[in-house]
């Protein structure tokens, strides 16, 4: 090899090795929230809920497991799995508590994604969404993935 590209070689061959070094990360992960001594943790959350089911129903979640419309589960896009949260519909006062198992929802102005049976319980068929307050109960697995 002559010319210039003969005088860059070094440098490529030093910047491609660099760049095999960096890791690239795949998953977010997060450190559990400090815990109060009764063993619940202080989160909160206001927006809008929506839900999903019958489209849906059958289907693998995010979480590796079956989406099943009768269970009392939501998504949410960054409480890691496992996670349980009292869902209250501010305008109604009802309160469920669901656990997260899917990731979403994919509308920009919505906090959480319902199954059927949480929203029927929290009356959510009828409006399809509500303004609604999240209460972290638990947490899940925090090395769950995340949505960007």
């Amino acid at each position: 090899m002559n010319g210039p590209v003969a005088r860059c070689f070094p440098a490529i061959v030093v910047s491609v090795v660099f760049a095999g070094c960096i890791a690239a990360p795949r998953f977010t992960s997060s450190k559990p929230a400090p815990s109060p001594a009764n063993g619940t943790v202080e989160m909160t959350e206001e927006g809008v809920a929506s839900y999903y089911a019958e489209e849906f129903n059958g289907r693998m979640t995010s979480s590796g497991e079956k989406y099943d419309m009768n269970q009392m589960t939501a998504a949410h896009r960054t409480l890691p799995f496992n996670t349980r949260v009292r869902v209250t519909n501010e305008s109604s006062g009802q309160s469920v508590v669901v656990r997260i198992n899917d990731r979403g929802p994919f509308k920009n102005d919505r906090i959480i994604d319902l199954s059927l049976a949480a929203a029927k319980s929290i009356s959510l068929i009828t409006t399809g969404t509500a303004m609604v307050r999240l209460e972290v109960l638990s947490l899940g697995d925090t090395t769950a993935r995340t949505l960007p």
